[in-house]
């Protein structure tokens, strides 16, 4: 029971604190043995065992009652054979298909309840997936949710101290959404060392390091990947890790603090797997050579965005005519592509949106827009392309999944 005290923060939060069951405050009247219950108990034994504080009244008043005192006792409860089934005699698996309803709060309620419902109420069958969007802070909590058995995690902009995981073992958790978090590096590579089944991860906005990245290259099922804004990391782990995860199909790794040589290491480890990517904002380190071997590299994109690359031209049009798949293409503030030369992307028969922001002025949109009838244009300023959440959407979901258990403030 030394691991509930993180939670119990968490619980109370919630209008209903994780602590020990408690053990009940009134103790047992010894139980008595033979006869309490009949009807015919002499009227010594009752006064015998009446409890203590109970005086004996006994009437005085008038001559008629002189020889014929009488006395208020209380009579033993006649024995009542329970009917029906009792919450004790229900099987484990039966409870825990009860306790699989309850929301978030009612579930840290239960378990105050005791130890066996606190157990039930912890199995990693009712844990698999949380939202803890709103919760400011997490501590030694998130160690705790996590070791409990998490497949799904979302708490992007959350501030996070020190997980304090209770033991070596690894992670169960596959979807995590650490979005824009407020974490030091050294937390964030405690948990990700301890993670091996990462499908689906988002760490926007963080400060990374080597040993981050290494840890993620172990993680060889990721499929999509959101590196959106991220910094701390050389090269040489990048291209080590995009070797490792040859699965991946979605990769966010705009606006990082990259240099040329990061640039590089994806365009030439880059798997083929890719579907999607974002390799935009990266001004003059984004060259022509680098588009012509992700096209290479990569010919099933159906996906691509370029934007804020300045060395991107007109001459790209060839290249990325090459994919065949190619359905949504960005080349928003690209500004060596002059507007003039965006009607020869009518030779991109397969195309279906086109970002151009900031290469023409919207007075001369509907007039490109009627040259490309089959194209909508500036029609998604932010891009999705392995975002947990797209900016549209209000609901909570996990790349499309639900979490079962969710935070409410």
């Amino acid at each position: 029971m030394s691991n509930e005290r993180p939670l119990q923060e968490l619980s109370e939060n919630l209008e209903g604190s994780l602590c020990r069951p408690q053990r009940s405050k009134w103790k047992r009247r010894p139980s008595c043995s033979g006869g309490l219950d009949t009807e015919n108990t002499p009227n010594e034994l009752i006064q015998q065992w009446s409890p203590p504080h109970k005086k004996i009244l006994t009437s005085a008043k008038g001559k008629e009652n002189e020889e014929n005192a009488f006395v208020l006792a209380r009579r033993p409860r006649k024995r009542r054979e329970s009917s029906g089934l009792c919450w004790d005699s229900l099987p484990d698996e039966l409870l825990l298909g009860i306790l699989s309803c309850l929301s978030l709060q009612d579930l840290l309620r239960t378990s105050r309840v005791c130890k066996r419902w606190h157990c039930l109420a912890f199995d990693e069958s009712l844990w698999h997936s949380v939202d803890l969007v709103g919760k400011a802070q997490l501590d030694a909590e998130l160690g705790q949710v996590l070791s409990a058995g998490a497949l799904r995690l979302r708490c992007p902009h959350t501030c996070i101290g020190q997980p304090s995981f209770k033991s070596a073992l690894k992670l169960r958790v596959q979807h995590l959404d650490l979005s824009n978090c407020t974490v030091e590096t050294s937390v964030l590579e405690d948990i990700l060392s301890r993670c091996r089944h990462l499908q689906n991860l988002s760490l926007e906005g963080l400060v990374l390091s080597d040993s981050i990245i290494h840890s993620l290259a172990q993680n060889t099922e990721i499929v999509r990947l959101n590196l959106c804004g991220c910094s701390g990391f050389s090269p040489e782990s990048l291209a080590e890790m995009l070797k490792s995860c040859t699965r991946i199909e979605e990769m966010n790794v705009s606006w990082c603090d990259f240099s040329n040589l990061h640039v590089q290491a994806i365009a030439n480890n880059i798997p083929s797997s890719i579907s999607h990517l974002n390799i935009s904002g990266y001004r003059q380190n984004l060259t022509m050579e680098d588009v012509k071997a992700v096209v290479k590299r990569c010919p099933n994109i159906t996906n691509l965005d370029l934007s804020d690359s300045v060395l991107v031209t007109t001459d790209s049009f060839p290249v990325l005519q090459q994919l065949s798949s190619l359905r949504h293409l960005a080349v928003s503030r690209c500004y060596q592509i002059h507007p003039a030369s965006l009607i020869d992307f009518e030779k991109f028969l397969n195309l279906q949106t086109l970002e151009v922001f900031g290469l023409i002025q919207d007075s001369y949109l509907p007039i490109l827009c009627k040259g490309l009838p089959h194209i909508q244009i500036n029609t998604q300023p932010f891009s999705t392309v392995a975002r947990p959440t797209s900016a549209s959407r209000k609901d909570r979901t996990l790349w499309g999944m639900h979490c079962r258990l969710v935070y409410k403030h």
